[in-house]
């Protein structure tokens, strides 16, 4: 997976405009409006997400169009298959652990207090 996707992903303005572009695809000024961001700024996030590979772009007229490209999103989900393996795994863990111990779910308030052989 190229270290361009990383770099386009790691900034949190580029993965809101995936988002958008996850429902459907926009103009150029429609990014600008829902981001709330300057024109210059939305441009250039595109063109970081374009280099990656993560976007394309298509022309009506004069208007430029963005639309996921989800090759490269593929491709990372892909390399990240076994971490979520692993992390099913672990959930899968706690799951058979609280099955078989209830009372470490319940409010420590509503647990049984346990007497001391001390106390009596």
């Amino acid at each position: 997976m190229p270290e361009t996707t990383w770099s386009a992903l790691q900034d949190p303005n580029r993965r809101a405009v995936l988002d958008l572009l996850r429902q459907r695809p926009h103009a150029v000024n429609e990014l600008v409006g829902a981001l709330g961001a300057s024109q210059p700024s939305t441009s250039k996030h595109l063109r970081v997400l374009r280099e990656a590979g993560l976007v394309h772009v298509l022309r009506d007229g004069q208007r430029r169009i963005y639309a996921i490209d989800p090759a490269p999103l593929a491709e990372l989900d892909g390399w990240l298959a076994p971490y979520r393996a692993l992390w099913n795994r672990s959930l899968d863990d706690l799951g058979r652990h609280l099955d078989e111990h209830p009372e470490a779910t319940e409010p420590e308030a509503q647990r049984p207090r346990r007497r001391d052989p001390k106390e009596t």
